[in-house]
C-alpha cells in the first residue's frame, strides 16, 4: 500500500496514510507531524541567514575571546574557531539531509533509532543542553540590564539589584518564548545586522585604544609547543560541542528545505564563515583590553561597563536583543518539542517554553560563567561527551543501518515498525551507554585522558560503530523491495 509520496528531494505522507495516524494523539500533533509538500519552502538564502543569525550571539564572542585568556594569540584562537567549525559542520549536513527527505522534526527522528517511547531519552538531552544556553543567554541580558539601570539610576545601591535585573530578563524571556517561534519573526531580522554594526563599533573602538589593528593583535601567544595543544584540542572540541547540539535538531529547519542542494550550500556557505568572522571580532576587542586594561575581558558586559552611560545603554540593549533573539531561534525549539513529545495530546509549545526557563534556572548559568575555564572544559567539554554518542547513532541510524530508507508513516504507529520492544530499542540504548563508556574512561583510567578531553568525537565513534554493529540483523529496516512498495515517484 503506497502511504507516502517523493517529489524530488523530498518525501512526504499521502492523505490516506495522514488521516490513519493522526488520530493517534501519543505520536501526532500540529508540532510534530511531517511537512506538507507546500511548507517545503525555504531556499538556501534562508539557511544562510538563520546561521548567521544564530553565530552573532554573545556566547560566540565569548568563546572566542575567552581563548585569549587561555594564552593563545589571535590567530590561534581564529584557526581554533574555524576547525571546530568545519568538524561540527560534517554531523550536521549530514542529520541534515534526513530532514529535508522526511519533513519531520527531531523528537519524530529520534523515534527511529530510540523507539516511539525511547525517543524521549535524546530528546529530553537535548532539552537538557539547549535549557543551559537559554540560561546563559539570559544570564548576558540580565547583566546587561543591570548594567543599564546602573548607568541611568541609583540602581546599584537595590539589594540584590544583579538577581533582579537577571529575574525581570528571565520572565521577559519566558514570556517571548512562550508565543512561538512566530514571536521572534521580526525580532530576528534585525537583531542580526544590529549585532553586527555593534560588533563592528566595538572593533573600531577597540582599534582606535590600541593604537591600529596590527597593535591590538600583536599580543604574543603564552602557550608554546605541548602546552599550546593541550589547550588546542579540548579547544577545538569546545567548539564541536558549542553547536552539537544543532547536529542533532537540525532537521527542526531543514525538514522547509525545497532541495537537499539548497540546504547544503546555504549551511556550508555560511556557518564556518560567519563563526570565524563574530570570534575574529571578539578576539581582536579582547587581545585590545590585555594593552588597554591590563587584563583579556572576555565577557563583554565586563568590558560594556567601563564606558560612558550613553554606550552602556546602546551596548546593552544589543546584548538583550541578541540574548532574546538567540534564546527563542535556537534554545526554546528544541526542549519545547521535547517535552511535547512526552504527552502530544496535553503539553503545548508553550507549556514546554515555560518548562525550559524552569530548567535553565536549575542549571545556574552563573557558575558556568563565572570562569572560562569552567564555560569551555566544563560546561562545553561535559555535554559535548553527553551527546557525542546520540550524534553517532543518528547518522549511523540513517546513512548506515537504514540506508536512507524510512516508513514515515510507521514514525507515528504505535506498535509499529519502529515500535521495537514496547517502545525501546534497546540496541540504541547499548550503544548510547558504550559511547558514554568511552568518554568516561579519560576521567578513571591513568593515560586516556585525551578521552575525555575529547569527549565528543570519541563519544560519536563509540556510539556510531557499536550501534552500526548492533543492527545489522534488526527486522525495523527496509529493503528496497519494501521501500519501492509503500513509495510512489
Amino acid at each position: 500500500m503506497i502511504t507516502q509520496e517523493q517529489h524530488g528531494d523530498v518525501i512526504v505522507l499521502t492523505p490516506e496514510a495522514i488521516a490513519e495516524v493522526s488520530g493517534n494523539g501519543s505520536l501526532w500533533n500540529d508540532d510534530l507531524r511531517p511537512c506538507t509538500l507546500a511548507e517545503h519552502d525555504w531556499g538556501g538564502v534562508k539557511f544562510a541567514t538563520l546561521w548567521i543569525g544564530m553565530c552573532l550571539c554573545i556566547p560566540t564572542y565569548s568563546l572566542a575571546a575567552g581563548m585569549i585568556s587561555l594564552g593563545m594569540n589571535w590567530f590561534e584562537a581564529v584557526a581554533t574557531i574555524f576547525t571546530g567549525s568545519v568538524v561540527v559542520l560534517i554531523p550536521i549536513l549530514l542529520v541534515s539531509h534526513a530532514g529535508t527527505r522526511y519533513g519531520f522534526p527531531y523528537p519524530v527522528f529520534a523515534r527511529l533509532w530510540f523507539g516511539t517511547r525511547g525517543a524521549h531519552l535524546p530528546a529530553v538531552a537535548r532539552a537538557l543542553i539547549a535549557a543551559g544556553w537559554f540560561g546563559i543567554n539570559t544570564w548576558f541580558g540580565g547583566l546587561a540590564l543591570d548594567a543599564i539601570l546602573a548607568a541611568i539610576s541609583p540602581w546599584p545601591g537595590v539589594p540584590a539589584h544583579q538577581w533582579i535585573a537577571f529575574g525581570v530578563f528571565w520572565l521577559v524571556n519566558v514570556a517571548v518564548a512562550a508565543r512561538g517561534p512566530q514571536a521572534i519573526g521580526k525580532l530576528a531580522q534585525v537583531a542580526a545586522p544590529t549585532v553586527a554594526l555593534g560588533a563592528l563599533a566595538l572593533l573600531g573602538w577597540a582599534m582606535t585604544q590600541a593604537g591600529g589593528l596590527g597593535a591590538m593583535l600583536a599580543t604574543p601567544a603564552k602557550l608554546q609547543g605541548a602546552a599550546f595543544w593541550a589547550a588546542f584540542f579540548p579547544s577545538v572540541i569546545g567548539v564541536v560541542a558549542f553547536w552539537a547540539t544543532l547536529a542533532l535538531n537540525i532537521p527542526d529547519f531543514t525538514r522547509y528545505a525545497r532541495t537537499q542542494r539548497g540546504q547544503f550550500v546555504g549551511q556550508i556557505s555560511s556557518m564556518p564563515w560567519a563563526m570565524a568572522a563574530f570570534a575574529f571580532v571578539g578576539i581582536a576587542v579582547t587581545s585590545a583590553t590585555v594593552a588597554i586594561f591590563g587584563k583579556a575581558l572576555w565577557n563583554p558586559v565586563e568590558l560594556l561597563v567601563k564606558f560612558p552611560a550613553p554606550v552602556i545603554v546602546i551596548g546593552g540593549a544589543i546584548v538583550m536583543l541578541s540574548s532574546i533573539t538567540i534564546n527563542v531561534g535556537a534554545n526554546v525549539v528544541a526542549p519545547a518539542r521535547a517535552f511535547e513529545n512526552l504527552w502530544p495530546a496535553r503539553i503545548t509549545f508553550a507549556m514546554g517554553a515555560v518548562a525550559t526557563g524552569i530548567l535553565a534556572l536549575l542549571m545556574q548559568p552563573w557558575y558556568v560563567l563565572a570562569e572560562f575555564s569552567t564555560y569551555i572544559f566544563g560546561w562545553l567539554g561535559t555535554y559535548g561527551a553527553l551527546l557525542g554518542p546520540i550524534d553517532g547513532i543518528a547518522i549511523a541510524d540513517y546513512w548506515l543501518v537504514r540506508k536512507l530508507q524510512i516508513d514515515l508513516q510507521e514514525l507515528y504507529t504505535t506498535s509499529g515498525r519502529y515500535d521495537y520492544a514496547g517502545g525501546f530499542n534497546w540496541r540504541a540504548l547499548i550503544a548510547v551507554f558504550f559511547g558514554w563508556l568511552v568518554a568516561l574512561a579519560g576521567l578513571v583510567v591513568p593515560g586516556l585522558g585525551f578521552l575525555w578531553t575529547g569527549g565528543w568525537l570519541f563519544g560519536l565513534a563509540g556510539g556510531l560503530i557499536s550501534y552500526t554493529l548492533l543492527m545489522q540483523a534488526d527486522r525495523s529496516k527496509l529493503d528496497a523491495t519494501s521501500f519501492a512498495a509503500i513509495t510512489e515517484s
